[in-house]
């Protein structure tokens, strides 16, 4: 009998099939075992591939994070690379938020995770920034991605208006929320970036302003 041109299992049919488990019944649930059943082999081949569950969790999480846009930085535009890259960070939480917290937790040895830390960093400082000022603006800027993404503000408050009504009179449209939480957590963010973004300009020009002054003394 001939060989099938395409191995029946493969390192990419493993994470797509661990991603979608993770999307559907969460991380704490996932298990090499469930993976198995879903692909139809035994546990013990997925070893073959992979040694550890949290071996293809890293390699799941590169693959998400391979999605995350970098590439406005090379313009030396530091704002226009930071909207891009926040955007993108949580498009990729928000499409994968069971998986948030393997991203979140740091960039560890993921080698897509590394590139776009090393991008954002390489980017700020080729813009202008003090390596120190780089290092605080990429982690203020992850705050408030994965802050962003970890739960819904609007969601977050009943629909029963009965809860409100006379004990809380300051919030008597909170009812409402959830019927626009997606435009409000867009919007949301949308103002927290833009406001991170215009209070660091003046920040950045009083840096570049004492490295001048350094420079010509």
């Amino acid at each position: 009998m001939a060989r099938p041109k395409t191995p029946l299992l493969s390192k990419p049919a493993i994470r797509q099939v661990a991603l979608t488990l993770i999307d559907r019944d969460g991380l704490e649930k996932l298990s090499m075992r469930r993976i198995a059943q879903e692909l139809d082999v035994q546990a013990a081949s997925l070893y073959s591939h992979y040694r550890t569950k949290e071996e293809l969790l890293s390699d799941v999480a590169n693959e998400v994070m391979a999605h995350v846009d970098v590439s406005e930085f090379e313009g030396g535009d530091w704002r226009a690379g930071l909207i891009a890259w926040a955007r993108s960070y949580r498009a990729a939480l928000a499409e994968h938020p069971n998986l948030l917290p393997v991203i979140a937790s740091g960039p560890g040895r993921r080698e897509e995770a590394l590139r776009r830390a090393d991008a954002v960093h390489g980017g700020l400082v080729g813009a202008g920034w003090p390596p120190r000022f780089a290092t605080m603006i990429g982690a203020s800027t992850k705050y408030l991605v994965v802050g962003a993404a970890t739960n819904s503000f609007a969601r977050g408050f009943d629909d029963d208006v009965r809860v409100y009504q006379d004990r809380y009179p300051n919030l008597s449209q909170a009812h409402r929320l959830a019927e626009v939480a997606a435009e409000i957590d867009e919007d949301s963010f949308e103002l927290a970036l833009t406001a991170f973004l215009d209070g660091l300009t003046p920040v950045f020009e009083r840096v570049r302003a004492e490295a001048a002054e350094t420079t010509q003394g």
